[in-house]
């Protein structure tokens, strides 16, 4: 089964907590503070695995989260950082930040990788907080929280040629006949029902990878039929093989199956639409009416689009043009199609920004970076409290504070801590 788009959600590691110790020997009284910092959480990556070609894994597992840091201890001691997460995705994949609606990252060689989230810091022990003023800190920090972010994978295949055309028009026949690769085929619609790739060599020792798309037909390019699941599928190709039922089989005219599949191409993409189109007149070994041909010669000749007339059951034909279209293939530059942000950088989760509500005589103090305070502040000791304030005033909450109004006697609340301020 084809899965070529899922949700996911990932989630960098935790840092660990900074510890809280103080040295402690036989013989002296005033051991100081020796605690050691938290390990940095995991980061998060992607990893492109040949071995993948579908989004299929993501569908049961949606969620992704790599391991926190340990805490730091006593001695010194620094936390173990944790182990990065890689996680396997298939060549040819797209990534998207879903919060902020960007393309950030187009998977498309073997082996590549990609950060996607990155882990959080490890706190610092009680240790960096001595002074000369405060000798014997009671406090440590908390680790910082690793990276959430929801993420679109995208799968788009890597192909050097699509073939396009009608249900039963013989594309399935033509890529087995022409590569290794076993399409089912069967004389009813849609036996097609995912893009099949395979290796084509020509005679003179070129290689390129073809890809079968399910039938495009009226109103693909809004949905109708297998519609826009596969149209998509044929935008990095750089040469369309469109295949035509010369010989009516199913009783639609040529004519109008070339005329309506590219009106589907320029409803889905202008830029689709206008990529090197060859077409190939198949079933020519069965072929009763011969004015199809030459009404169909003659609207190519008119749009500059070279035509070959080929039998994919007998092979007639087969290898003109294959030998054809590895020679344009050579005059054509690859082009990435995605356009990725390239101003995008994979950040860690520090948000940096505070606020302040005033409810009568209460201001509440919130905020990412006044939480990762509180996390390391002890209330219960006055050191702890002098540095907390310290900090507020570093940060410019006091003066904020002050600019709304704050008189003595009214309270603030930090986070749900609340103190009476005095000036």
């Amino acid at each position: 089964m084809l899965i070529d788009y899922v949700k996911i959600q990932v989630k960098a590691g935790d840092g660990g907590n900074g510890s809280i110790s103080f040295w402690r020997e036989k013989y002296v009284t005033n051991g100081g503070p020796d605690g050691g910092d938290g390990g940095r959480g995991g980061d998060v990556y992607f990893k492109v695995d040949g071995n993948i070609n579908t989004l299929l894994d993501f569908r049961y597992k949606k969620k992704f989260v790599a391991e926190d840091g340990k805490k730091g201890e006593g001695g010194r001691c620094s936390g173990k950082s944790a182990e990065d997460l890689y996680i396997p995705v298939p060549k040819g994949t797209i990534v998207k930040d879903v919060d902020k609606d960007k393309i950030i990252a187009d998977l498309s060689e073997e082996g590549q990788v990609f950060l996607i989230a990155k882990g959080g810091k490890g706190g610092k022990g009680n240790q960096h907080f001595a002074t000369s003023t405060r000798q014997i800190p009671r406090f440590a920090e908390s680790g910082q929280k690793g990276t959430l972010k929801n993420i679109e994978l995208e799968l788009k295949m890597l192909a050097d040629v699509g073939l396009i055309g009608y249900p039963n028009v013989g594309k399935s026949t033509f890529i087995s006949v022409v590569s290794s690769a076993k399409p089912k085929i069967a004389d009813y619609h849609f036996t097609t029902l995912e893009p099949t790739l395979g290796v084509v060599k020509s005679k003179s020792g070129k290689t390129f990878v073809m890809a079968d798309i399910p039938g495009i037909i009226e109103g693909a390019s809004s949905g109708v039929g297998l519609g826009l699941k596969f149209l998509k599928h044929i935008e990095r190709t750089r040469i369309l093989l469109h295949v035509i039922d010369i010989a009516s089989s199913e009783g639609r005219d040529p004519v109008q199956d070339f005329i309506m599949t590219n009106e589907e191409l320029i409803k889905y993409s202008e830029k689709l639409a206008q990529k090197k189109q060859i077409v190939i007149a198949n079933k020519i070994d069965s072929l009763s009416n011969e004015d199809s041909l030459k009404q169909l010669e003659k609207l190519c000749k008119k749009k500059g689009i070279k035509i070959f007339t080929v039998s994919a059951i007998t092979r007639q034909g087969i290898d003109e043009v294959i030998e054809y279209v590895a020679e344009e293939l050579g005059k054509i530059p690859k082009e990435e199609i995605v356009s990725v942000d390239e101003e995008y950088e994979v950040e860690d989760e520090v948000d940096q920004e505070w606020f302040i509500e005033k409810q009568g005589n209460l201001y509440k103090v919130t905020g990412a970076p006044i939480e990762r305070l509180m996390s390391k502040v002890n209330i219960y000791d006055s050191e702890s409290r002098q540095y907390m304030q310290r900090v507020l005033k570093n940060m410019g909450v006091m003066h904020k504070l002050k600019e709304l109004g704050l008189q003595n006697g009214e309270t603030i609340d930090i986070v749900g801590y609340q103190m009476e301020y005095n000036d």
